[in-house]
C-alpha cells in the first residue's frame, strides 16, 4: 500500500502541463532569456553598489595574491606579464566554483517552483549557470583594462577564447547537474563541494606556474580539466609566458588533448543521465 501511495506520489509531483509546452530548444531557449537575467539582477537587488559586487570578489583575490608573488616572492616567481597571467586565472576560476555551487544550490532552493509550475527541472540549474555566465561577462571587462594598460598586443589565438568558455561552461553543467542532483539526496554535499573548491585553488596553477612542480604531480594535475582550460586561455591571450608555463601537450603530448575533453564528455553525459534520472523524486525530497 505505502509503495502504491509513493508510486502515485511520484507520478503526480509536477503538475500537468499541455503536450509539448515544455518541449523543445526553443522552449528552453526562451526560459533561460528570460529567468536567467533576472536571477543575476536579484542577486543584487539592494544593494548599495548593485554589480559592483561582482568584481569585488575575484579582484580581492587578485590583490592579495599580486602582492604576495609579484613583490614579496619576486624572485621565486618568473612568469612574464603576471598581473595578466593571474588574473585570467583567478576569473576563470571564480566564474567555475560559483557557477557549480549556485547549480548545486538550484534545485533544493527552487523546490517550490517545482511543485507549483510545469516546469521541467533541468531548468532551475541551467537557469542559475546564467546568470553566473552575466556576472562572468561584466568581469572580463577587468581583463581588458589591465591589458590596454600593459598594452597587450592582439593575436589571432584570441579568437579560440570563446571556443575555451564554452567548454569551460559544459564542464560547469556536467558537474552543476551531478552536484545539485546529489544535493538532494545528501546535504553534506555542499560542504564537500566547498572543501574541494578550497582545495581546487592550489592544485590549478592558477597563482604559480605548473612547470614548477615535479613531472608526476604535473601528469595528475593537468587531469583536471579546469586547468587544461585555464592553461590554453593564457596561452591564447598572452602566448607563453616563462619557461615554466606548460600547456598539456607538453606532458601528455599531442594526443593529451583528447584526455580533459573526454573527461568533461563524461561528465556532462554522465550527469545529465544521473540528474534526470533522480529529477522524478525531487519534489518529494526537496
Amino acid at each position: 500500500m505505502a509503495l502504491a501511495c509513493r508510486s502515485k506520489v511520484s507520478e503526480l509531483s509536477y503538475p500537468l502541463a499541455p503536450a509539448g509546452a515544455t518541449r523543445g530548444v526553443a522552449y528552453y531557449l526562451r526560459v533561460l532569456r528570460v529567468v536567467g537575467p533576472i536571477q543575476f539582477k536579484a542577486k543584487y537587488a539592494g544593494a548599495a553598489l548593485g554589480y559592483v559586487w561582482s568584481l569585488v570578489k575575484p579582484l580581492s583575490y587578485f590583490a592579495v595574491i599580486w602582492l604576495v608573488f609579484a613583490y614579496l616572492l619576486r624572485t621565486a616567481n618568473q612568469t612574464e606579464d603576471f598581473a595578466l597571467y593571474l588574473l585570467i586565472g583567478i576569473l576563470l576560476y571564480t566564474f567555475f566554483t560559483d557557477s557549480t555551487t549556485v547549480m548545486l544550490r538550484s534545485i533544493v532552493d527552487g523546490g517550490s517552483i517545482l511543485r507549483r509550475l510545469a516546469f521541467p527541472p533541468i531548468l532551475v540549474p541551467l537557469c542559475a549557470s546564467v546568470g553566473m555566465c552575466i556576472t562572468f561577462f561584466i568581469n572580463i571587462s577587468a581583463i581588458v583594462v589591465i591589458a590596454g594598460v600593459q598594452r597587450v598586443a592582439p593575436r589571432a589565438e584570441w579568437l579560440l577564447v570563446p571556443l575555451l568558455i564554452v567548454e569551460l561552461y559544459m564542464l560547469c553543467v556536467g558537474l552543476g547537474l551531478l552536484l545539485a542532483a546529489l544535493y538532494v539526496r545528501l546535504r553534506d554535499v555542499e560542504q564537500i563541494w566547498e572543501l574541494a573548491t578550497q582545495l581546487l585553488l592550489f592544485a590549478s596553477a592558477i597563482f604559480f606556474p605548473i612547470g614548477i612542480v615535479p613531472p608526476w604531480a604535473q601528469k595528475v594535475a593537468f587531469l583536471n580539466p579546469f586547468l587544461q582550460i585555464m592553461q590554453d586561455a593564457r596561452h591564447a591571450v598572452l602566448g607563453s609566458s616563462g619557461p615554466n608555463d606548460l600547456m598539456i601537450p607538453d606532458v601528455y603530448g599531442s594526443a593529451g588533448r583528447f584526455v580533459p575533453l573526454a573527461i568533461i564528455s563524461s561528465l556532462l553525459i554522465g550527469g545529465y543521465a544521473f540528474f534526470r534520472r533522480e529529477s522524478r523524486y525531487f519534489a518529494e525530497r526537496v
